[in-house]
């Protein structure tokens, strides 16, 4: 039964390689592929890559003649839902086996896993960075792919992978259309170190050599560093920055609040003095038209005699006559009195 399943998984994965990813996968990334011919066709052999794209996976294994089997993180294989499920049954159809990352054995499960693999005489992919590079740029190697490679007795085939980050950058789920290009190095042999699995210095020979190898034909910036490391440390410098933001976000909030408080003190306080001021102008306005009715309501009950000073010197003048008083004639004799009256002479 587990062998029928096997050759189920492996009749699958031939239909997906020539039939469905494959043919998309050379017509719109056109991969460019140098030094085919170093990989053999039959035997066992570990292909070493760097690491710039999750899809370095599938570019390699489509250039590639002979079907190739990588150990991928456990999370792939236990993925929620609908699409958690097509992305376990796509690993498992592809031969990929599951590593668990998190525990202390990580290492030695995923080198016994590659031991197996091996040891059926397949070609085994590793990624002696461990991680994906942060950068573009190549990292320091982990010494487990040269402990693999001489407990099996296996060559080390560097593969270096150009341009497929600018393909399909980290994070991003739709490619780009770009041209990339895989180049295959000469099979790397250490017969010499046999049996040395556990001679550190050995095995820092080996790895550095095939990351020296993969520089070389990829082009990269070397960095002698592990690229978990660079990641962590960009990780924690985010989540500083991220603090910062939010540190900072919320002295703004604080700072709007205050700033609301004191706006709504002012126009409260502003109010009420615009109250205040419409009351007394009101009060004033009140007093005033008091006053003016006081004023027009005095005259009619004004005292005889009291009226204007122009009615107390005598009659107005009227009908046309002239307000300017006769002239008395200085002639005596001119004066004419009626009969019997007097003249104030003393005589009648």
């Amino acid at each position: 039964m587990a062998r029928r399943r096997a050759g189920g998984r492996t009749l699958i994965y031939w239909i997906l390689k020539h039939f469905v990813v494959g043919p998309p996968v050379r017509l719109i990334f056109r991969p460019r592929v140098e030094g085919l011919h170093h990989i053999p066709d039959e035997g066992a052999a570990i292909l070493a890559s760097n690491h710039l794209s999750f899809s370095d996976s599938i570019f390699l294994p489509v250039a590639v003649r002979r079907r190739i089997i990588f150990p991928a993180k456990q999370e792939y294989f236990t993925g929620k839902g609908v699409r958690g499920w097509l992305v376990k049954r796509f690993f498992i159809i592809t031969g990929q086996i599951p590593i668990d990352r998190s525990g202390g054995n990580a290492a030695k499960d995923a080198l016994a896993k590659g031991l197996q693999v091996l040891e059926r005489g397949d070609l085994f992919g590793i990624y002696p960075e461990g991680t994906r590079s942060p950068d573009g740029k190549l990292y320091r190697g982990k010494t487990g792919m040269a402990r693999l490679a001489l407990e099996a007795g296996v060559p080390i085939i560097p593969c270096a992978m150009i341009d497929t980050d600018k393909a399909q950058p980290t994070g991003q789920k739709i490619p780009n259309i770009v041209q990339i290009g895989i180049r295959i190095g000469r099979p790397m042999h250490y017969p010499q170190y046999a049996g040395r699995t556990d001679d550190h210095e050995v095995l820092r020979k080996i790895t550095d050599d095939v990351m020296r190898e993969l520089q070389r034909l990829s082009g990269q910036d070397y960095v002698d560093e592990y690229a978990a490391s660079v990641k962590e440390r960009l990780a924690t410098r985010a989540r500083t920055g991220l603090d910062q933001a939010r540190a900072g976000l919320g002295h703004a909030r604080v700072g709007i609040v205050e700033a609301s408080e004191k706006a709504r003190e002012g126009i409260l306080e502003a109010s009420e003095k615009a109250r205040e001021g419409i009351v007394e102008a009101s009060e004033k306005a009140r007093e005033g038209i008091a006053a003016r009715r006081a004023r027009a309501g005095a005259d009619p009950l004004a005292p005889p005699g009291a009226s204007d000073s122009s009615d107390a010197g005598g009659d107005h003048p009227i009908d046309g006559e002239s307000d300017q008083a006769p002239t008395p004639s200085t002639d005596a004799a001119s004066r004419t009195l009626p009969p019997g009256s007097y003249d104030g002479s003393g005589e009648h």
